[in-house]
């Protein structure tokens, strides 16, 4: 079969695109899933329970990715992310925090500003709690707060107002003139009634009855096929090969980043190490960037069918911490999995200066990559850590026992392809891959920066800016 466009992932990103292209009548979309697709009972139950995660070792709708945290002393971990039509946003925690206006316009990308990107957000959503020019109130995905907590959540927020932070009943409420103050508030969350609603189900499910739009899920792609420096097809594992005139990569930070080296773009002298002849010697994977966490136990009675984060502190210097309203092990499997574990709070620190790097460990596709935070990298980064978790600990320490911090990770990934026009960028302002023709990336490999917040939400929007330069 040939397409127009293929996109390569169903996740948060590739699902609003692949709605948005095939939009179109006129414009065949193909797009290639590794994982299963929620026609399977199984799946749609895991993928729709907001009150759950569904990504313990038995779950068949994510993949486990080994990690190294920190480098002195080594410490590992495993990077979880969602693969299954709707990506990590059909097995997350519903966090849908924006990124801040200050982050948009940081990156200094040309059509990627605050004003650029606003107006994405809005179509994206229907705020059920706000009805304001930042809100949406037309867009797929429902986004809704909750206003009353008990437990661990109300614990958490009682004595951060008494220790004198303001309330803030709309973390998206930033704009470039209404800068959000430090403060604490009620989580955004694409959680109705207990109903995870991902860009999977909000935007792909229903464009499928479109005759110009096909999905194959447990499909994986394992190399980009050019004709010269021309993206023309993929091949996929068992040898079938699908071509197109637009290939689109939305695999993840980690999944686009392992396929275009494994396709011969990227760091020249680690491809041509592996054997792999270099197509484009970019900077895929060099400088990534995630949110490190510290992880405190507190022995909060867990609350118990709740969505995982319902409220978060954040400071003035760019730390968030967040009041998880159940243990690890309860979040997955449910109450009573483990009656010794108690709930958490996470200390995470939203504008890093620590990088990472994604390498390629070998040139099978099943084989994951090796991926390193080195979250202990920069001296200020452990610091504002060490920070937070003292404030943390003086918010709530004298009403629960808190224990000693353990190195942790937000899951958030980011950077592997960034956007720019300087040495460090993979690909242009339009999510081009630079000297490559009709090959574009579209995920959160493509931030220069990581957002101020979970980048969930962004990443959705994504989806919905880049549809504009690909399409042209």
């Amino acid at each position: 079969m040939r397409a127009d466009i293929l996109i390569v992932g169903a996740g948060s990103a590739g699902s609003v695109l692949a709605e948005r292209l095939s939009a179109d009548p006129s414009c065949r979309v193909c797009v290639v899933e590794a994982g299963p697709a929620p026609s399977d009972p199984r799946v749609a139950a895991q993928i729709t329970d907001g009150l759950r995660l569904p990504i313990g070792t038995a779950s068949g709708v994510v993949r486990h990715y080994r990690s190294t945290l920190t480098e002195r002393p080594p410490r590992h971990t495993e990077i979880i992310r969602g693969s299954v039509v709707g990506g990590s946003g059909a097995v997350n925690g519903g966090y849908f925090c924006r990124g801040l206006p200050r982050d948009f316009d940081g990156w200094a990308v040309p059509g990627w500003s605050w004003r650029d990107v606003l107006p994405h957000f809005l179509a994206i959503e229907t705020d059920l709690d706000f009805d304001t020019a930042l809100h949406g109130s037309d867009g797929p995905i429902l986004v809704r707060r909750v206003h009353e907590f008990d437990g661990c959540t109300a614990s958490f927020v009682s004595a951060a107002t008494a220790a004198g932070f303001g309330w803030l009943a709309d973390l998206n409420g930033s704009d470039t003139d209404a800068a959000l103050p430090a403060g604490v508030g009620p989580v955004p969350l694409n959680i109705n009634s207990g109903t995870r609603l991902g860009p999977g189900g909000a935007y792909l499910q229903p464009a499928l009855q479109r005759p110009n739009l096909e999905v194959r899920a447990d499909t994986r792609v394992c190399r980009i096929l050019f004709a010269g420096t021309r993206a023309v097809g993929v091949e996929c594992l068992g040898g079938e090969t699908l071509t197109a005139d637009r290939i689109v990569l939305c695999g993840g930070a980690i999944g686009s980043a392992q396929l275009l080296m494994l396709s011969g773009i990227g760091p020249a002298a680690d491809l041509e190490r592996l054997g792999i002849a270099v197509l484009a010697g970019l900077p895929v994977g060099t400088s990534t960037v995630d949110h490190p966490e510290w992880v405190l136990p507190v022995d909060w009675t867990p609350t118990h069918d709740l969505p995982p984060l319902e409220a978060v502190l954040t400071t003035t210097d760019g730390v968030e911490v967040r009041p998880y309203t159940a243990g690890f092990a309860a979040m997955v499997h449910g109450p009573g999995h483990d009656p010794t574990e108690l709930p958490h709070l996470g200390v995470a620190l939203m504008r890093p200066r620590s990088r990472g790097r994604v390498r390629l460990a070998s040139t099978d596709p099943t084989t994951a990559p090796i991926i390193e935070h080195r979250y202990d990298s920069v001296a200020s980064d452990v610091e504002a850590l060490r920070e937070g978790t003292t404030l943390a600990r003086e918010l709530i320490g004298g009403t629960a026992e808190v224990g000693e911090p353990s190195w942790s990770t937000s899951q958030h990934l980011a950077g592997t392809a960034p956007m720019g026009s300087g040495p460090e960028a993979v690909l242009d302002p339009s999510c081009r891959v630079h000297g490559i023709t009709g090959l574009w990336v579209v995920d959160g490999s493509i931030m220069p920066a990581i957002t101020s917040r979970g980048p969930h939400a962004t990443i959705a929007m994504i989806g919905h800016r880049a549809a504009e330069f690909i399409a042209r």
